[in-house]
């Protein structure tokens, strides 16, 4: 296996770890929508409590009991809602580390991808060398010839 065809192997591998990082950070993406759809519910659903309980209350009395059973219905409404916010601000690190890998990935393709290319053109200029230094041998052994030939046909005539 030649150099070029192990950089591309590794620019290969470079590629994969890039499109798996792109697809982590697709799914915590996913998974943030997610969470802050279940937020929303919840904020609606808080939000329909409260005024069902304002509505029953304002029409009627309510005794000591409803209130404090209601307060209690309230404050786990309200936890659940923190617990959400609070899954919701782990989803936001995880993307911004997802974004973090992704953005490493993607510099390490860039920069194979580029040192891939410099040695390719390297090597191409070598060849081109190579074969410029084999044509000027060849042009060069040709001439002799001829000069060695005419010389000696010169040598011949007198």
């Amino acid at each position: 296996m030649t150099a070029i065809q192990t950089l591309n192997k590794v620019v290969d591998i470079a590629e994969k770890r890039r499109d798996e990082a792109r697809a982590a950070l697709a799914q915590q993406q996913r998974e943030m929508q997610i969470a802050q759809d279940q937020l929303k519910q919840l904020q609606t659903y808080a939000d329909e409590a409260q005024q069902r309980w304002m509505a029953r209350s304002s029409g009627a009395g309510v005794d000591a009991q409803q209130l404090f059973h209601q307060r209690q219905f309230m404050a786990k409404i309200d936890h659940a809602l923190e617990f959400q916010r609070g899954v919701i601000a782990n989803r936001e690190a995880l993307i911004d580390r997802s974004q973090g890998q992704l953005m490493v990935a993607e510099r390490d393709v860039a920069g194979l991808r580029k040192y891939t290319e410099r040695k390719l053109q390297a090597a191409q200029q070598l060849a081109q060398r190579q074969d410029q230094k084999a044509t000027d041998e060849m042009a060069l052994s040709i001439h002799l010839r001829q000069s060695l030939a005419q010389a000696q046909a010169q040598g011949m005539r007198s």
